[in-house]
């Protein structure tokens, strides 16, 4: 019966992929030979020079000594570049070279990250280890046309290195994948077919250039949201975007058809990245979202700015509705509130989406109230699925199962599908609403609903779950890191105190409990926090939260 409920849950996964994506998984399975070690063609004449870009964050700490995620390692022998005591990600990281493009080095840093390069071409051979795949070649392409263009020298094996990278990347695209990793591998190939000159660099322009004019207008949605609905992955993609008008600029090819679009999608993408950004500059934590990976909203307008791009309008009083994405916007004071009112991403790429269908999160101030749990991971076993799970989400749980059915450690099979959405605005009360069928397969195929009402300095979130058959649905609604929760006798009230001195009253129609549990700000890092657990009674709960505006 385990083999057959396996086997059941793979075809509602793999149901929804394309067919490019099944013969590019089939694909891999052939020999795919050696990446060809020509010289590298000559270096295309620089027009104008290329603007500083966001600054990453400093990971090559001294000789050889390196952190990422939140993890220090050596480089200390050559099998440490695959090292299987450290996590993939992690190994990942290693190989993008993000510290090349840091904060303004001496010149003994510059001299030993010269040594890295050296030891990276030296100790990984063509086409084997974590550092030939796809998407770390595309960022260390990258990397390392962004520190030549910032005025360091390319030694002439390292250019024949690096143009053999580029030709290992034209035929290993990441067709089986699509999303970010196909954007990235575009990015990829138009830096370097902008860096580099003559006919063979023009191929490798000319298909990145293909790749982004197809999946740019699919990839971007009408509201500017990036369509895998991660805000992290979207800040990623927008900083993809500046750095795309960046270097074609540079190399004089601005006017060019992709080229002259990029800034109306720069800035429809930095619209929606300032929708889903919190009063205190970090992104909502819908799907896989954390701190620290991704450039800041800051930093991106910031690097905007050097663009020459304009401003954009930020959030204003009321409601705002990002319809093709499905996330709301709710401003009231100092109160900032977003909702999940999504799918969970594009039907065949769903890897980087949790099961938070109707969550939400809330801010009073700079400080997070109500939040999501976060992502510390990618590594497959028990924390990962938790962190995807529905009960680590300020959502309804039912039957103590997830909304979709996520698994391993990028796949979804049953996916939550939301409907009748009703968005109200009137006489000073915002009320938003919104069902979805993620537990359809239960006996009853309960459906749930759940409304937000937004007066005065309150939220009232109304919980519903029709045709329910038995009392296991439960609402949680994780708080904050430092927002202690207290409660009254009768379970019913209680209070929320914030490190910041926020005092919110809650009550529920329902006996509630606090829990402890972890909120994953970082990978590799987690922050004891509390829980308000309030179970459904006869499939109904009415949940209440009051705070006092800010003294002026």
């Amino acid at each position: 019966m385990q083999h057959l409920a396996s086997a059941a849950r793979l075809v509602r996964t793999v149901r929804h992929l394309k067919p490019v994506q099944v013969y590019a998984r089939a694909r891999l399975l052939l020999p795919r030979g050696w990446p060809e070690d020509r010289p590298a063609p000559a270096l295309r004449p620089v027009r104008v020079t290329f603007v500083a870009p966001t600054l990453q964050v400093r990971s090559l700490l001294g000789r050889w000594r390196v952190r990422f995620l939140n993890r220090e390692g050596e480089i200390a022998q050559p099998p440490q570049w695959n090292d299987k005591a450290q996590t993939k990600l992690w190994l990942y990281n290693l190989h993008y070279f993000d510290d090349l493009c840091g904060p303004p080095a001496d010149a003994a840093h510059r001299a030993l990250q010269r040594d890295v390069i050296n030891r990276w071409i030296a100790e990984n051979p063509p086409g084997a280890g974590n550092g030939w795949e796809p998407y770390p070649v595309s960022l260390r392409i990258v990397n390392w046309i962004k520190w030549a263009l910032a005025g360091e020298s390319l030694e002439p094996h390292w250019r024949d290195s690096l143009a053999m990278q580029v030709r290992w990347l034209s035929e290993h695209i990441e067709w089986h994948l699509l999303g970010n990793h196909l954007l990235a591998n575009a990015k990829a190939l138009v830096f370097a077919g902008l860096f580099f000159n003559g006919a063979e660099a023009d191929q490798w322009l000319a298909r990145g250039l293909s790749i982004l004019r197809r999946e740019l207008p699919e990839q971007i949605l009408p509201d500017g949201g990036h369509f895998e609905l991660s805000p992290m992955y979207h800040a990623i993609i927008l900083e993809d975007v500046l750095d795309l008008i960046n270097i074609g600029r540079t190399f004089g090819r601005g006017d060019a058809k992709v080229f002259r679009n990029l800034p109306d999608i720069a800035a429809r993408m930095r619209s929606w990245l300032a929708a889903m950004t919190h009063p205190d500059g970090g992104p909502a934590f819908f799907n896989d979202a954390a701190f620290g990976v991704a450039a800041s909203r800051a930093d991106l307008e910031a690097y905007a700015g050097r663009l020459g791009l304009g401003a954009v309008e930020e959030p204003g009083e009321g409601v705002q509705h990002l319809a093709a994405s499905g996330y709301v916007r709710v401003n009231r004071g100092d109160m900032a509130a977003i909702l999940d009112l999504a799918a969970v991403g594009p039907g065949y790429i769903p890897g980087h989406a949790h099961a938070d269908t109707l969550s939400f999160e809330l801010s009073l101030g700079c400080e997070r109230i109500v939040v999501n749990g976060g992502t510390s991971t990618y590594t497959p076993g028990a924390l990962r699925e938790a962190q995807r799970s529905t009960a680590a989400h300020s959502t309804v749980e039912v039957e103590g199962e997830n909304s979709s059915e996520v698994w391993a450690s990028f796949r979804v099979a049953r996916r939550a599908r939301v409907q009748d959405v009703r968005i109200e605005a009137a006489g000073g009360t915002i009320r938003v609403s919104a069902a979805h069928d993620g537990y359809r397969h239960l006996l009853g195929r309960p459906a749930c609903r759940r409304t937000w009402q937004f007066e005065g300095a309150s939220l009232v979130v109304a919980d519903e779950v029709a045709c329910l058959l038995s009392k296991k649905a439960v609402a949680r609604f994780h708080l904050g890191p430092g927002v202690a929760a207290e409660s009254d006798a009768d379970r019913r009230s209680g209070r929320l105190q914030s490190e910041g001195g926020r005092v919110v009253n809650w009550s529920a129609s329902s006996e509630a409990c606090i829990a402890h549990s972890p909120w994953f700000p970082e990978f590799g890092r987690s922050v004891s926090t509390d829980t308000l657990v309030v179970p459904l009674s006869a499939g109904q709960l009415v949940t209440r939260f009051a705070w006092a505006r800010p003294s002026v």
